[in-house]
């Protein structure tokens, strides 16, 4: 008997939430539109893998007449003299390497048809690389979106 005087208040209070009609099922979200990604054309451009290693080489050239001489006596812990103020890369690769400046410039020529290959390779990989970002994306907006707001009230 004292289960039924227990049932019947709470049957009672759950009967308006009963008698409301079914709330509308929310459709589907639709799918994302397949955007179809355009690799910009800079990046298949052979002429820009060209002014690309045109611009490597002329920062190379630079590099090699940039002063490190009172850099490098501070790393040993010596006053700066007269001949490591006009110290430059290019003396100390000389240094190590008669053959320095040729070599350089080899690499650097062989080095635009790497330059070449990689933004073939780059511009290939793109359209994968922005779908999975895309994605990833998704993936944070649906693990995040029911996560409490920090501006909530708490109690």
């Amino acid at each position: 008997m004292r289960a039924f005087q227990l049932i019947l208040p709470l049957a009672l209070v759950a009967s308006p939430a009963l008698a409301q009609p079914p709330a509308p099922a929310t459709p589907p979200a639709p799918a994302a539109p397949t955007e179809t990604i355009v690799v910009p054309p800079e990046l298949t451009d052979p002429a820009m893998a060209d002014r690309l290693g045109g611009m490597m080489q002329a920062l190379s050239k630079a590099f090699l007449n940039l002063p490190v001489g009172e850099i490098e006596a501070a790393a040993e812990g010596r006053p700066v003299t007269s001949a490591d103020r006009g110290k430059t890369i290019r003396e100390l690769g000389r240094k190590s390497d008669p053959n320095f400046e040729r070599n350089l410039d080899r690499d650097l020529a062989v080095s635009r048809t790497t330059i070449h290959a990689s933004m073939k390779a780059f511009a290939t990989a793109l359209p994968a690389m922005i779908k999975g970002l895309t994605d990833a994306g998704r993936a944070l907006e649906q693990a995040t979106a029911n996560l409490p707001s920090p501006n909530y009230p708490r109690r």
